[in-house]
């Protein structure tokens, strides 16, 4: 019973983890909304997708936020946060071995890491997103009928 307990309370940490940097991070993107379309326009992989993803990225996080709040939809909100951690950090990836100097355009603190650190910041969260599908799909299996 307190492995149970523990589960849940590592979850709900995780999940308050993610939900503090999606607020922050569209938060910073939509308060410095043409800063944030210039660093995309700067990307030559995005400028094509510049005028949907400015919009598109905040949206996305806030829905997430809310999603890992929620108990009902917090194992798809996981799964989405993974999904986009992954799509970040091969973002990043990219930019480190196939560009030269591109701004980063997430915002806030998280802009004055630099690449190789803001890597790590990625890759860990893509690792919280993995424990807490894990441990919430533990604590409430498919089909258990407690979402």
């Amino acid at each position: 019973m307190k492995t149970s307990v523990f589960y849940r309370w590592f979850v709900e940490l995780i999940c308050w983890a993610f939900f503090i940097l999606y607020v922050y991070a569209a938060a910073s993107k939509l308060m410095a909304y043409d800063k944030f379309v210039v660093q995309i326009g700067q990307s030559v992989m995005l400028t094509p997708y510049a005028g949907v993803l400015v919009w598109l990225v905040p949206f996305i996080e806030l829905v997430l936020a809310v999603m890992v709040q929620f108990n009902r939809f917090r194992l798809w909100g996981l799964y989405g946060s993974f999904g986009l951690m992954v799509m970040f950090t091969g973002y990043i990836v990219i930019v480190l071995h196939f560009m030269e100097d591109v701004p980063c355009s997430c915002g806030g603190i998280l802009e004055r890491l630099g690449w190789e650190a803001h890597l790590v910041f990625n890759i860990s969260f893509m690792i919280l997103g993995i424990i807490g599908i894990v441990l919430q799909d533990i604590l409430w299996p498919i089909g258990s009928g407690r979402r």
